[in-house]
């Protein structure tokens, strides 16, 4: 049962639990307390002392509101409850005391300096210090660290509030940063001056309340105040993380988080956050068309015409890429229906059952993992395959549950038991007793697509369905592409897969689907942003919209659908994707009815309904499936290089550096101990 406690915070009465600390009470109560170390999310350092307050009828002195629960508070003399001030004179003077020890050494950087204008430094100093200083002798300074390509370093600036020591060693599971000497001589440096390994480094940017850690690629390149703030979705993998999209003009600037519990927290994958100068690149900006094998600029008019061409009286197969809204499956899918051909989203041969929810999506939330007390990963990576998810199940493991891995033994940040490499290891965990004890506890299955991209996959996937059955679990399908569970919820799919639906194609329409081979043979139509392996074996070339050019809809790994916004404008001649195929489907005759966006989300919500339920999860009935044996293979993973898994990725220069120095650590050789 939970231990409410009142609590007085300058004469604002609230009831929390006990094992608060008063900085949350404050915020429950609506009262602002200054901080720089303490973070909700990290453990508690109380090392800046920047939040002081005064206990009423406590010690004589101000007290560390990060570090003191309110269950520890007296009551008044009378039973009131614990008062506490957080604007007396005596705070007051706490802060401005505490403000000029933080500027003794720290420089006047502020018109050159990255953080400048989004500084929690600049800002608390402007609220709660003093307009002088009476330090004069000279300051000291500390030598700057080499942290990689992303993080840019000034250690000068530095106020050693540990945030980023507190976050790389907590939630990317990495021990390369921490804090040596004492005193003024105290400083934060890395392990042997390595570099930090964590496809998660970058939110350590974020954290830090001065300009010490400020991003590489953005440095010098705009000012806070200049730039166009847009909220939208991540797709550089399947978890659609919640982002911010900062533009300048019509150029993307640098992509942040946004806070959501239920999905990503406030935490990015360094290619989330980098990824943006994919999108300057390598841009398709016309229509072109393939002339005695080359290609020429062309006009829309004609590009459109020579489509419609192609397509009239062929067999048509449409293949679905990896980041497409459902907008744009949803037309695609309407016109070739109507040309009688065959629409796949599952390219890279995923046997995902077509029509059970509950078998390509599962009947987990991703907050499930916060409570699971065991979770079994199953032909998974999930630290390259959705790293704020990994760091989600370490925080669960942290916090105490167990985790088991069937598939190669890789390095998760966190201990698990590995059951078994192949098929016979899970065979054997989903016909073993589970006990009623286990059974009780809530426990969780992912599944990765490493398990089910190969011919076995559907029986693969009735295993782990029959594991999660017997241990009384909640199943998750860990996804690897952005658009594919919106793709299987409007039907972009084939009885038979890949193969069946481009079975003697004479025309292929090729929706951004950079991930696959195409044979010889088919004449080939691309529509995508980027000039990339689709563009090169294309005929004709429909240039499109990339994710933060369109508003589009797209559903996350556990089925959540979500708004992606429009944060720029596509370069040159590009369009949204599915303004090019209303317009292609007048050329064919055979007009979709919709003539606005709005238009058609009204038409995919009439057909499937839960996709008008924005931010929601829905429920899945559960569908198990048929079990027999699968083969005998071990499990391969499913992404072989984190960092450049898509067309905008693998224009971007940040990401080929990245890449780059994975595969240099990996060749690397090691001195023996």
């Amino acid at each position: 049962m939970t231990n409410l406690k009142k609590i007085n915070i300058d004469g604002i009465e609230v009831e929390v639990d006990g094992a608060m600390t008063i900085i949350q009470a404050a915020e429950v109560a609506g009262v602002e307390i200054p901080r720089f170390c303490y973070h909700e999310r990290l453990t508690i350092a109380g090392n800046c002392r920047m939040c002081l307050v005064e206990v009423v009828g406590g010690p004589p002195k101000p007290s560390a509101s990060c570090a003191m629960q309110v269950k520890d508070l007296r009551p008044g003399p009378e039973g009131q409850a614990p008062q506490v001030k957080t604007n007396s004179p005596m705070v007051k003077k706490a802060r401005e005391g505490v403000m000029e020890f933080l500027l003794i050494n720290h420089p006047l950087d502020c018109p050159i300096c990255d953080q400048g204008g989004e500084c929690d430094l600049q800002d608390q100093a402007m609220a709660y210090g003093v307009d002088f200083s009476r330090y004069r002798e000279p300051k000291r300074a500390s030598e700057d660290l080499d942290l990689g390509p992303l993080v840019a370093t000034k250690m000068t600036r530095c106020i050693s509030c540990t945030r980023c020591v507190r976050f790389t060693s907590e939630v990317a599971g990495i021990l390369e940063m921490g804090q040596t000497g004492r005193g003024e001589d105290a400083e934060i440096t890395t392990y042997l001056n390595q570099t930090l390994d964590s496809n998660l480094q970058g939110n350590i940017i974020d954290l830090c309340p001065v300009g010490a850690l400020t991003s590489k690629p953005y440095a010098f390149t705009a000012r806070p105040w200049e730039l166009t703030k847009t909220e939208t979705i991540d797709v550089m993998d399947a978890l659609g993380s919640n982002i911010r999209v900062d533009t300048k003009g019509r150029e993307v600037m640098r992509i942040l988080p946004r806070n959501h519990d239920g999905v990503n927290e406030e935490w990015i994958s360094d290619k989330t956050r980098f990824v943006w100068d994919g999108l300057r690149r390598q841009r398709l900006d016309s229509p072109y068309i393939r002339e005695g094998g080359k290609l020429r600029k062309a006009t829309w008019p004609e590009a459109l015409a020579a489509a419609a061409n192609a397509m009239r009286g062929k067999k048509v197969a449409a293949l679905i890429g990896d980041l497409a809204p459902v907008e744009a499956i949803f037309a695609l899918k309407s016109i070739v229906d109507a040309l009688g051909g065959h629409i796949e989203c599952r390219t890279d041969g995923a046997r995902l059952p077509i029509g059970n929810r509950s078998a390509y999506v599962g009947t987990a939330t991703i907050e499930d993992i916060d409570s699971a007390a065991m979770i079994q990963l199953i032909g998974t990576n999930p630290r390259v395959e959705s790293p704020v998810l990994n760091a989600r199940i370490r925080k669960a493991w942290t916090q105490g549950a167990r985790i088991g891995l069937v598939g190669q033994a890789v390095d998760l940040t966190y201990d698990y038991a590995h059951v078994g490499l192949d098929r016979a290891a899970l065979v054997a965990l989903s016909s073993q007793t589970i006990s009623d004890e286990t059974r009780a506890k809530p426990t969780l299955v992912i599944v990765g697509q490493g398990a089910i991209n190969e011919a076995d996959g559907e029986a693969v996937l009735a295993h782990a369905m029959k594991l999660a059955e017997n241990s009384n679990s909640k199943l998750l399908i860990l996804h690897t592409a952005a658009s594919r569970v919106g793709a299987m919820d409007v039907g972009a799919v084939t009885d038979g897969g890949l193969t069946a639906a481009t079975e003697g194609a004479e025309v292929i329409y090729n929706l951004g689907a950079d991930e696959v081979d195409i044979a010889k043979g088919p004449f080939v139509i691309y529509q995508g942003s980027h000039g990339d392996r689709g563009a090169n074996r294309a005929d004709i070339i429909l240039p499109a919209a990339a994710y933060t050019e369109e508003n589009g809809l797209f559903v996350n790994t556990e089925g959540r659908p979500q708004l992606a916004y429009r944060a720029g404008f596509a370069p040159g001649d590009a369009k949204e994707n599915w303004a090019i195929l209303r317009a292609l489907s007048a050329e064919l005759g055979a007009t979709l009815p919709y003539d606005s966006l709005a238009a058609l989300r009204r038409a995919i919500v009439a057909l499937h309904p839960h996709l008008g339920q924005i931010d929601t999860v829905p429920v899945n009935d559960w569908d198990a499936l048929p079990t027999h044996a699968p083969g005998k293979a071990d499990f391969r993973p499913a992404i072989r290089d984190f960092y450049l898994t898509n067309p905008v990725a693998r224009a971007s220069a940040v990401m080929a550096e990245l890449s780059a120095g994975v595969s240099a650590r990996a060749a690397a050789l090691l001195a023996a101990e």
